[in-house]
């Protein structure tokens, strides 16, 4: 991972544990259900955005080196990598 993108998950996910801890104190406050369903709606999407950041980091770094080098193997592993992932399958 480049460090520039690990600087910024690091910085999205301290934001995200932010709210996340948020939502627990919502919920122990007994807070309308729909306003702790909308924020848990934006941790969601946080991590969907952080999600891409990886990805397109992985994609930017490990996948092409693995494509503009010579092992047919580690070509093949990385795109079966990519399709598992998108797909939403284990590896």
């Amino acid at each position: 991972m480049k460090p520039e993108t690990r600087d910024a998950a690091a910085k999205r996910l301290a934001r995200i544990e932010g709210q996340v801890r948020g939502v627990a104190k919502m919920v122990t406050e007994d807070r309308y259900c729909i306003d702790v369903v909308r924020q848990v709606q934006a941790i969601k999407a946080a991590l969907a955005a952080l999600e891409g950041v990886i990805l397109d980091d992985h994609i930017a770094t490990c996948v092409d080196h693995a494509l503009k080098g010579d092992d047919m193997e580690a070509r093949r592993e990385k795109v079966e990598e990519l399709v598992a992932v998108l797909g939403g399958r284990k590896k």
